[in-house]
């Protein structure tokens, strides 16, 4: 997946009625607990080969395990098929926060750096909050 510059309010305008409510109440919680965080719309292959488009929130570079340098998000959301997606990459002390907060987001299916749920009406908005507020925090501090 790459960088683009692409506009992020044009996306979400563009998407279906049935998720395009959900994706902008999430994305404004989102620039709200970071507002110092650029906002970019990536495009691409993601990791099981499938076209994705992902508002991603702040900047990360990693190095894979090619030792090759890689670009990310620290937050990304994104549309899928049947369920919206968040993407905290954001650690504190080597544990995923979406780990760490998933039991108490509500009906969300939690991964390792990956929150699924069908609706913003399934997550529990003021843990949802907390947690993106924390991931700013331990971003701005790295």
């Amino acid at each position: 997946m790459e960088r683009t510059d692409k506009s992020v309010d044009a996306h979400l305008e563009s998407l279906s009625d049935d998720v395009r409510n959900d994706m902008v109440a999430i994305d404004r919680l989102i620039t709200e607990a970071m507002p110092e965080f650029p906002r970019v719309l990536w495009e691409g292959k993601f990791w099981g080969g499938s076209d994705q488009q992902i508002i991603g929130y702040g900047h990360l570079s990693n190095t894979n395990s090619k030792g090759e340098a890689v670009d990310w998000f620290q937050v990304g959301l994104a549309a899928q098929k049947n369920h919206l997606s968040v993407y905290v990459n954001v650690t504190d002390e080597g544990e995923y926060l979406g780990a760490i907060y998933g039991k108490r987001l509500g009906k969300v299916k939690v991964g390792s750096a990956s929150l699924g749920f069908r609706s913003v009406e399934d997550i529990n908005i003021d843990v949802f909050t907390e947690m993106i507020q924390r991931a700013a925090e331990l971003a701005a501090a790295e």
